[in-house]
């Protein structure tokens, strides 16, 4: 089972209707035209359009097994003062006394980029049931990480 929030359920859902409604159907286009064109056995074409199908359907399958176990979170149930998944989390690296907020998130709506890190993550797993003062060490690939959590909210 996949906890998400329902931002995330939705971005997935779109996800998947724009594979199945617009990318699916651009590849049976290519592999008809492909096919049109005579010999299967040397057609470059038509063995690069199967090999794209291929994988859209593998992706496909895999966001539809994602949405069958996803089950989406009531962000008023969830108890404030202690870091949880969807909990934003500012806090402070004691080693170079720099500040960072990071969203806990699902593994499928991590992005770097948007400060959403997984909750399978080293710092995330770290941070989850912590409060507003303690200090986490985490063990990274860089080494150790010591961070003050500053501030929780949703």
């Amino acid at each position: 089972m996949e906890y998400m929030s329902q931002e995330g359920y939705d971005k997935l859902v779109a996800e998947l209707r724009q594979m199945e409604n617009v990318e699916l159907p651009q590849v049976r286009e290519a592999i008809a035209e492909a096919r049109d064109k005579g010999d299967l056995s040397e057609n470059f074409e038509y063995h690069a359009a199967k090999r794209e199908q291929a994988r859209l359907l593998g992706r496909i399958r895999f966001k539809q097994r994602v949405l069958e176990n996803a089950r989406v979170i009531d962000m008023s149930k969830l108890a404030n003062g202690t870091v949880q998944l969807l909990s934003k989390v500012e806090m402070t690296n004691l080693g170079n006394n720099s500040r960072m907020t990071y969203t806990i998130a699902s593994p499928h709506e991590a992005n770097l980029r948007e400060g959403k890190i997984s909750i399978k993550s080293p710092i995330a797993e770290a941070l989850l049931n912590k409060k507003v003062g303690d200090v986490v060490e985490v063990r990274v690939p860089a080494g150790v990480l010591k961070l003050r959590i500053e501030n929780i909210s949703m």
